[in-house]
């Protein structure tokens, strides 16, 4: 036989492998670190894609128990119970051990353990991860909280850390509803537990989970870097004050994707010192939509830049997408595109409100605020439950710029009426293709 036979064999094979696998072509913005290395925004609108939006969340996940390494800590083997008792040391522990070594630590399925406020604290060995099957459930009594209102479960400075599984985080926050002052004018207003968070945790994987009934934010990340957030299903009733799904603050390059959030507040929130946040395929309500801000609170400086939400439905959100600054803060809001968006009987499909007044008392109008440039809204259709679809309410010293729309069609939800929009303070607004548009007189 030929010599050169095997070679020509070896390069059939391949090309035939070219051939089957050629044509997948990953989008570079979904790598880890990607917008080093791409530019997220050129200013350019992208080809119309008009698809259907549907997805199906894959959340609740469980990592499968093949893929596990050996080195496993169940928080049994450290005498949880789940028994209606607390387990907080037992939890303490085992975490201890898991952090020490690099282990999974494992909470077991159809089992609900109760935990007080409790901090797993890094650094820990590579590699270390929390896998929740079962449930864990906040301690129901609020004077455990006294030490720190402001949390239950805290990840504090665990880098190459993951948490996964197809379990619950169970804030019962239905106790702090009831005495809150949103609830009952009659009471003070106080802040309530964050269920879960991530603080200066880098490389971080949040995935395959349920967060329910939070005291007040579901889930926050602040001050993480590289975040991967996949498959989560965020629940509270639609009155349930404060319940924010996922917040995000102070955090660079966090990924968000493929999630079912509905709550009392709103589904996902951005704050100041984020930047590189991609959000894909949320489904959204009930809730008070997509929300970067607020910003600029008691005359904060307030920065925020490239942020994509990309392939989203709101469904009887009081907001649809929104940007929202007091007056008196200062900063920047830029580099911003809300793409591919179904709104479903959404109140305020698009708004842009830097008159965001929080308070019972009116906030005086101030000279200074937080300017919003390049911010892009391309091929967002469906129904607004209001009269005025798209509000931008920006200020008069510091007014909107580069505001850009196209391929933006949002009628009346039952098409009885139409649709107006009010745009005051915009130095420029692309007109592009899209209903409502903006009087020429309130630019």
């Amino acid at each position: 036989m030929s010599p050169k036979r095997p070679l020509v064999s070896l390069f059939v094979i391949l090309a035939s492998l070219t051939s089957c696998f050629g044509y997948h072509i990953e989008d570079p913005l979904y790598q880890t670190n990607a917008y080093e290395r791409y530019p997220m925004h050129d200013w350019r609108f992208d080809k119309p894609r008009y698809e259907p939006f549907g997805f199906m969340t894959r959340a609740n996940r469980a990592t499968p128990r093949s893929s596990r390494p050996h080195g496993t800590v169940s928080v049994d083997d450290f005498g949880a119970k789940a028994d209606g008792r607390d387990d907080t040391q037992a939890f303490e522990k085992a975490w201890k051990q898991a952090c020490s070594t690099g282990a999974f630590l494992v909470v077991p399925e159809n089992r609900i353990y109760l935990l007080k406020p409790i901090t797993f604290s890094g650094p820990c060995q590579p590699n270390t991860a929390f896998m929740i099957q079962g449930t864990i459930k906040a301690w129901p009594v609020m004077s455990a909280y006294e030490q720190d209102r402001l949390h239950w479960i805290v990840f504090d400075s665990v880098s190459d850390f993951k948490v996964d599984g197809g379990g619950t985080f169970n804030g019962n926050g239905k106790i702090w509803w009831q005495n809150s002052c949103k609830t009952n004018t009659n009471l003070p207003c106080k802040d309530g537990p964050t269920a879960v968070t991530f603080n200066e945790c880098n490389n971080l994987r949040v995935e395959n989970l349920r967060f329910k009934d939070a005291q007040q934010m579901h889930v926050t990340f602040q001050r993480c870097f590289n975040v991967f957030v996949s498959n989560l299903v965020v629940k509270a009733p639609g009155d349930s004050p404060n319940t924010d799904g996922i917040h995000v603050s102070e955090t660079h390059d966090i990924q968000i994707s493929n999630s079912d959030i509905g709550t009392g507040d709103d589904c996902i929130s951005i704050v100041s010192g984020s930047h590189n946040v991609r959000v894909t395929d949320i489904t959204c309500g009930p809730g008070h939509g997509i929300s970067i801000g607020s910003l600029g609170a008691d005359n904060s400086e307030a920065e925020v830049s490239n942020v994509v939400v990309n392939r989203a439905t709101l469904r009887g959100t009081s907001n649809g997408v929104r940007i929202k600054t007091w007056q008196g803060g200062h900063g920047y809001a830029r580099n911003i595109k809300f793409l591919n968006i179904v709104m479903q009987n959404v109140t305020n499909p698009i708004i842009i409100d830097q008159y965001y007044c929080d308070q019972e008392v009116a906030c005086k109008e101030q000279v200074s605020g937080v300017q919003l440039s390049k911010v892009m809204y391309q091929n967002i259709r469906g129904s607004s439950a209001s009269e005025v679809a798209i509000r931008f309410e920006c200020s008069k010293s510091v007014p909107c710029r580069e505001i850009y729309v196209k391929d933006v069609i949002l009628e009346e939800e039952g098409g009885s009426g139409g649709t107006i929009a009010t745009c005051q303070n915009v130095r420029y607004v692309n007109r592009g293709n899209f209903y409502p548009q903006c009087s020429p007189s309130t630019k």
